[in-house]
């Protein structure tokens, strides 16, 4: 029997994992285990000699490891920057750059080579590079100076060799791709990287699929609609109540609400959306576009109503866990005044989110339409435009594998963008079944793509060249609002709310990022390629994006809810968060009115835990008579009755905690149950995940009793709305038993809810032993989907945190050096480093750490000091 190329392919890649996971074992069983942990371990103390210095830099690390560096010009800030970064995160950085080049199958191999083709196919590195061009020279330079401090790190730390002295990953790398070189740090590499945080944050592109997958399912748009229902706005108000006046010259640009598909044209796209689904789907965790979650929570409080007199700002970005966490803690002081502090990300230069001297910043996602899908009509490389044919823009590239030969992939473009649905071609190519050469190896060159039929491109705006990496240096120098807001213009993707605060008492909102203006179509329906009525005609001006300052009542929240009222003149999406976290926020602000307000309340209200739908299930779930139930699930239910919501992980408060906990577990279970059982005629690949649309979906059904969505497939008989919140609570207390007891009162919502930080790499690799070497053990959590505290999680899987607040911050203007900041994990990237992991549990338990600004009392709290010398 001949053993095909695929499986010689599968047993080559068992052998090396048979020979990682050897590794490891014999790691763990010598003395070998501690040194390879700990080599790569950066200096912080003492002195260091920095050839691309010109004047010595002092770095201050605290007792979290977090770095205050001191420098005399801003040339040496970066550089010293950079080398900071790379002696923390080297891993992490090499990592990210290879992922947003689709360049991972050099590093890990073939089994990568299908993310690698998406990534090239989305093209992220080819957006960088034309950004660069567009950068001011001062830019530029920052990015080159930090790049120089990144390679002067690489140089120091066994030069181009991997596997000498850089991390722990390295090690298991040299197995798997032994020849594997490291490569100087490129200025692009950092601009890269906010495309793909561009994609984890893309407003309704799935939205846009999942649509047309529940019409191709069999259903009708109505229906599908209504498992999109319109934002609420008469529940919960929009971030600016009433718009800045427009000009009289300014002309409505809300989009035309049309899908332009015929029902036909529709079926033609089914295995295009296909394609894009199961290609992000293969995506890396760091990358892979965002779930049930993802947003983040912002608010500032003016003067008026706070202790000191002045502003207090919060924010707590939600994103997927990793390990370590996305943020790095920093403090950047240059005697040429750029002074800030705050969230950075490792790899680019600057801060992303913190604070000045002068101002304070924060960022939630915008969730508007930055993307549409365009149905295209081809003829081989040609593509429809109206009744003419146009050629498509074609380019190949060459993809390295370790251990194999090389492909080479065609990528096509229409004038809308990249045809995603020509990844699947090329991954079926050159995935599952490769051509092969002479010697039974795959050729060097795949088959092209089919070329006739349809396909599925691609319009976003993070594809256009930008300058949001120009747009983060302009916010960390920015003395006043106008300094901020000419600073927020220059910010393309991924489109944000800031929320603003300043010592001189001022506080404002903007939202910000490039908005397309569409002719015909409002990016809710995939359009015609082929119709040119279906085109983006511009973007919308700057100052049409809505905006605050100084508003009356005092107060700005941003939760991802709706920017302004939906008949707004300016159209940015109808695939908003629907409001639950918002307006919590709001409630918990407007319960403090009499009071002033402190930083211990604010770090209060980030870790509010109560949920948002129970108050609108709980009594529907009360009035099902008991004889549907049964003794068991009664007893179950009845913690529901004067269940607070709250969703505490433990008794960490006592015993009105403990029953809050066990009250969570039982309705968190029938809430899982309830969507799986209703909505079970959905396609299998889009099951509902529990977010808070699923809160407005489900709330709505509860006034029809007898909506068809009720009634479950294949049972032979017609369900109603209380048989299926009764079968619901029985499921729940079946699987609650079997995992904690047949005691409702000793069942805990945090042995469900479990957070495992998991390194971004070799924890995700499937492998046991490899995976135990760098992930962390599970640990209990609070909160859930779309509570203040958003730890939230899958219904379509079960309980485990998938998105979460990445960090939390607050800042009182009036004393900057009291202010308050924590991140999920740990500023170190090395495993087992003491600051790996050292800020989980504050995290975890909702408190967070002083975040000091006077140098004397960062000097004072240091300690580690390290000078790097020219």
């Amino acid at each position: 029997m001949r053993i095909s190329a695929t499986a010689l392919r599968r047993i080559r890649r068992v052998g090396l994992w048979s020979a990682v996971v050897a590794v490891v074992v014999a790691m763990a069983a010598s003395g070998f285990a501690l040194w390879s942990v700990r080599h790569p371990f950066p200096t912080t103390d003492g002195e260091l000699r920095l050839a691309v210095l010109t004047a010595p830099v002092t770095v201050l690390r605290d007792g979290n490891g977090i770095p205050q560096i001191y420098a005399e010009n801003e040339d040496d800030l970066f550089r010293a920057q950079g080398y900071v970064h790379a002696q923390d995160r080297f891993w992490e950085m090499d990592l990210r750059r290879h992922i947003t080049a689709g360049r991972l199958a050099e590093m890990f191999g073939p089994d990568q080579v299908e993310t690698d083709v998406f990534v090239r196919t989305l093209g992220w590195r080819e957006a960088a590079r034309a950004e660069w061009d567009r950068l001011s020279p001062d830019a530029r330079r920052r990015l080159l100076s930090y790049a120089a401090g990144v390679n002067a790190w690489i140089e120091a730390n066994g030069g181009r060799d991997a596997h000498r002295g850089k991390a722990l990953q390295y090690s298991v790398l040299a197995v798997l791709s032994p020849g594997y070189r490291v490569e100087p740090w490129d200025p692009v590499d950092s601009v890269a990287w906010l495309k793909a945080m561009a994609w984890d944050l893309v407003g309704n592109l799935w939205q846009e699929i999942n649509r047309a997958a529940v019409v191709l399912e069999g259903r009708s748009r109505t229906q599908a609609e209504e498992l999109y229902p319109a934002y609420p706005s008469e529940a919960h108000q929009p971030i600016v109540p009433m718009e800045p006046a427009a000009g009289p010259e300014a002309e409505p640009r809300r989009s035309t609400p049309v899908g332009g598909l015929s029902p036909d044209d529709l079926e033609q796209a089914r295995d295009g959306l296909e394609t894009v689904r199961r290609a992000a789907a293969s995506l890396p965790e760091p990358v892979r576009p965002g779930g049930p979650g993802t947003g983040s929570n912002s608010w500032v409080v003016a003067g008026a109503r706070t202790a000191s007199g002045a502003p207090i700002l919060v924010n707590d970005p939600h994103l997927a866990p990793s390990l370590p966490g996305v943020w790095y803690q920093l403090g950047l002081h240059c005697d040429c005044g750029y002074r800030v502090a705050g969230f950075s990300f490792a790899g680019m230069p600057g801060v992303v989110i913190g604070h000045n001297e002068r101002i304070a910043w924060g960022l939630t996602n915008l969730p508007t339409d930055v993307t549409d899908l365009y149905l295209e009509r081809l003829d081989g490389d040609r593509y429809a435009v109206g009744d003419q044919w146009r050629p498509l823009a074609v380019r190949e590239e060459r993809i390295s594998v370790a251990g194999e030969s090389a492909r080479t992939v065609r990528i096509r473009h229409t004038r809308h963008g990249p045809l995603l649905s020509d990844a699947f071609g090329q991954l079926r190519d050159i995935g599952a079944k490769p051509p092969l050469g002479p010697d039974g190896a795959p050729a060097e060159t795949a088959q092209p793509a089919p070329g006739g039929g349809y396909a599925v491109a691609l319009a976003w705006t993070a594809l256009e060249p930008g300058r949001s990496v120009e747009a983060l240096f302009a916010v960390n120098q920015a003395r006043n609002w106008a300094d901020f807001r000419a600073a927020t213009a220059l910010f393309d993707s991924p489109a944000q709310n800031f929320v603003y605060a300043d010592v001189d008492g001022n506080i404002g909102y903007q939202a910000a990022g490039s908005v397309p203006v569409r002719g015909a179509g409002d990016g809710r329906w995939m359009s015609p390629g082929w119709d040119p009525a279906y085109d983006w005609t511009g973007r919308l001006p700057f100052a049409e994006l809505p905006h605050l300052f100084n508003p009356e009542g005092g107060v700005i929240v941003t939760a991802n809810q709706a920017v302004t009222a939906p008949d707004s003149r300016r159209w940015l999406t109808a695939d908003w968060s629907y409001g639950y976290r918002s307006d919590r926020i709001g409630d918990l602000l407007a319960e403090s009115a009499g009071r002033r307000l402190d930083l211990a309340d604010m770090e209060r209200m980030l870790t509010d835990d109560r949920n948002g739908l129970a108050p609108e299930l709980v009594p529907a779930l009360l009035a099902v008579p008991a004889e549907r139930l049964g003794g068991g699930p009664s007893a179950g239910r009845d913690l529901l009755r004067d269940w607070d919501f709250r969703q505490p992980a433990d008794c960490a408060d006592g015993g009105a905690g403990c029953r809050s906990s066990a009250a969570a577990a039982f309705f968190n279970a029938t809430w899982r149950h309830l969507l799986a059982g209703v909505f079970d005629e959905l396609p299998e690949h889009e099951p509902p995940l529990g977010d808070d649309r699923w809160f407005v979906v489900v709330a709505r059904l509860l006034d029809q009793p007898d909506a068809s969505w009720w009634d479950r497939q294949e049972t032979g008989q017609v369900e109603r709305r209380d048989d299926m919140l009764a079968a619901a609570m029985r499921a729940a207390h079946e699987e609650l038993t079997a995992a904690q007891g047949d005691e409702p009162d000793g069942w805990r919502w945090g042995r469900a809810h479990t957070l495992t930080p998991r390194d971004q790499s070799f924890g995700v690799s499937g492998v046991g032993a490899v995976e135990w070497l760098f992930n962390h053990d599970p640990v209990p959590v609070s909160g859930g989907t779309d509570a203040v505290n958003a730890t939230a999680w899958n219904a379509a899987d079960g309980y485990e945190v998938t998105e979460l607040p990445s960090m939390r911050m607050a800042v009182d203007l009036a004393d900057l050096n009291a202010a308050r900041w924590v991140q999920v994990t740990g500023n170190s990237g090395h495993a087992y480093h003491p600051h790996h992991t050292d800020q989980l549990d504050v995290w975890r338990t909702g408190r967070m750490l002083r975040w000091y600004w006077l140098r004397a009392d960062i000097e004072a709290a240091a300690e580690d000091t390290l000078t790097l010398r020219p």
